[in-house]
């Protein structure tokens, strides 16, 4: 291990809330002294930013652990988010896990891991590295913690209660990412909706107005927001552009009877009209959803009932999770659990309309020309295949001999692939 430059590997499981703090993370770490790397086979730290919404995302993190362990096995392994705040001592049983640190442990992080290293190695190097640019989207948290306890989610156990950060803090963080040169901020959040209940005299509207006011940052997004939580005052503040037109609102299920079992605070009546008010808005607003199948008590006629209303509602991108029971959930104790065979062939479904969403979405949208942020060091020696997303959160890819690294060019979409649209460079 090098006592002068400790090098650091960050792999981040979940949603942009993780994504945020894993960003958080690599700026803390840079600025201690330490390198980042991007494999553990690299590294003399490796860090794990754990999810643990479902049983395959807990799988995946004691598959990444070990893998983690067994490529590098001098590396001091380092678990957390939310599997190490739902499970701490099963991760600490690990061979393969040295030091396992909870959501709540996140701020002192990387001072607990210096501290180990000087430990071990007997020094530390107090060479400052300047946060490094090359990201063209920062993941901003706004607010932590949930209250809404659903009946299937873990996250209010491992998030804690709802909680606002200071807009201030907010918009200070958003300035100094554009300074470093991103051009996207993200607005992160468990709960984005709720934001500013317990601060006086700002919601999330308000926020959004100053954030539009105090920074300069080239584009804004949202990441979630709840059904119910979408107003026509809200709608209103897109008619700035740099708000993008990009909305994830989960549905969960099209089953009025399974929604209620999951205590979701909408019916379907109420989610088709927050998805009619958004069409009416924001005529080519791009929106995706979160669909769970085979929550307890879904048999044929309500499975059927949350296909029907997911096909009617043409979103631009649908999620598919089959249900997994989390202890500590009151869904869990429900009768009726649904055998894994029937979630298969259910999830294989709705997988099915998914992708003919996205198609007739993206069929929809050939010959527009829209906005789109390309992605740093796609491109070699300023020729090559870029990569970028639109505003409204189509992945475009385009030939350019130009270095188009973190611009955003009007670009005309132009045909259809697999898991992409291609596009023209209107203009740089």
């Amino acid at each position: 291990m090098s006592s002068n430059s400790p090098k650091v590997a960050i792999q981040t499981h979940g949603c942009k809330l993780n994504q945020a703090d894993s960003q958080v993370l690599v700026r803390q770490f840079q600025e201690a002294g330490f390198t980042m790397v991007k494999s553990a086979a690299q590294a003399d730290v490796v860090v794990l930013n754990s999810c643990t919404v479902t049983a395959n995302s807990d799988s995946k993190a004691r598959q990444y652990l070990r893998r983690a362990r067994r490529s590098n096995p001098d590396a001091l392994v380092v678990a957390t988010g939310c599997y190490a705040q739902r499970a701490k001592g099963d991760l600490s049983a690990m061979e393969s896990v040295s030091l396992v640190l909870d959501n709540q442990d996140k701020p002192t992080l990387v001072a607990t891991i210096a501290n180990k290293l000087e430990a071990a190695s007997g020094s530390f190097a107090e060479n400052l590295a300047a946060p490094a640019p090359g990201r063209s989207r920062a993941m901003v948290k706004i607010q932590e913690g949930c209250d809404q306890v659903c009946s299937y989610c873990i996250v209010p156990k491992v998030r804690g209660r709802e909680r606002s950060i200071p807009p201030e803090e907010i918009i200070a963080q958003i300035n100094e990412r554009a300074k470093l040169g991103c051009r996207e901020a993200v607005l992160t959040g468990s709960q984005l909706g709720t934001y500013g209940f317990d601060l006086p005299g700002i919601d999330l509207a308000a926020l959004l107005q100053q954030v539009l006011v105090e920074t300069n940052i080239n584009r804004l997004r949202i990441s979630s927001l709840q059904a119910q939580e979408i107003t026509p005052d809200l709608l209103g503040l897109w008619d700035d552009s740099r708000l993008s037109p990009h909305f994830h609102i989960p549905l969960q299920s099209g089953s009025d009877t399974i929604l209620k079992s999951m205590r979701r605070r909408y019916d379907t009546a109420r989610f088709a009209e927050t998805i009619a008010l958004v069409r009416k808005t924001i005529p080519d607003a791009g929106i995706t959803t979160d669909i769970i199948i085979g929550f307890p008590g879904e048999g044929v006629g309500e499975f059927a009932e949350s296909y029907s209303f997911a096909a009617s509602m043409d979103f631009s991108d649908m999620h598919v999770f089959p249900y997994s029971i989390r202890p500590g959930t009151s869904a869990a104790h429900l009768d009726d659990q649904v055998i894994d065979a029937q979630k298969k062939k259910r999830s294989g479904e709705m997988l099915e309309l998914a992708a003919a969403s996205v198609k007739k979405f993206r069929q929809g949208a050939l010959g527009q020309v829209r906005p789109v942020l390309w992605e740093p060091t796609q491109g070699k020696n300023c020729v090559g295949i870029w990569s970028g997303l639109t505003d409204n959160y189509m992945r475009v890819k385009a030939d350019s001999g130009c270095d188009l690294s973190n611009l955003i060019t009007n670009t005309r979409l132009t045909g259809l692939d697999e898991d992409w649209m291609t596009g023209e460079v209107v203009s740089l």
